[in-house]
């Protein structure tokens, strides 16, 4: 099946540039078996956290499910970013292909390394991320650069995105203007929402 992109702003691939004004790295997030009725809630939680902490590129394998990719895509044009969405039917073709391109292929997995001993020889490197839904394809491992566990006890697939990506990035990726038409401003006691184009 052909690919289908989304993006509200620019589409971005390995090796050409920042996920988001000021980010170094270029992070494409995969989302493996992906299945419409029963993933759909996480798999768009998943995407949001990969927007926001600093990754260039989703992409959504398994079920092609359109209400993910326009609801991404949606969120990018109101928020703003260069973050990019789109689905892939072959999901082992793409990680190949990004593997040729320089990219190294990290696996997400409660039963692998720790993640946190590896992180020096990932930073500055192009990456691409899996992140499996339900039962993950022997080829994830073995196609994988690094299997890396983010704690090797049971929790969920966002949290541990969200937790490789603040390491992965040292921070920076939560100080990121993603310049959107609604910005949220710090606020001690109460809510502070600013709508309007902030180019």
């Amino acid at each position: 099946m052909a690919k289908v992109s989304h993006n509200a702003r620019q589409e971005t691939r390995a090796g050409t540039g920042a996920a988001t004004d000021g980010m170094p790295q270029n992070v494409a997030v995969v989302r493996l078996g992906h299945r419409t009725r029963r993933d759909q809630r996480i798999t768009t939680h998943v995407f949001l956290a990969a927007r926001a902490l600093g990754a260039a590129e989703g992409v959504l394998c398994g079920d092609e499910d359109e209400s993910v990719l326009k609801g991404i895509s949606k969120v990018s044009e109101l928020w703003g970013g260069k973050f990019s969405i789109r689905y892939e039917g072959n999901w082992k073709k793409f990680v190949a292909a990004r593997k040729k391109e320089g990219a190294v292929v990290v696996h997400l997995t409660m039963y692998g390394e720790k993640f946190e001993e590896k992180m020096p020889r990932l930073r500055g490197k192009d990456i691409v991320i899996l992140v499996g839904a339900g039962k993950v394809p022997r080829e994830a491992y073995t196609l994988s650069d690094f299997n890396l566990s983010v704690s090797a006890q049971p929790h969920s697939e966002v949290s541990a995105l969200a937790l490789f990506l603040d390491r992965f990035f040292a921070g920076r990726e939560l100080d990121v203007d993603f310049r959107g038409k609604i910005r949220v401003v710090p606020n001690k006691c109460g809510k502070e929402v600013v709508r309007g184009r902030n180019d």
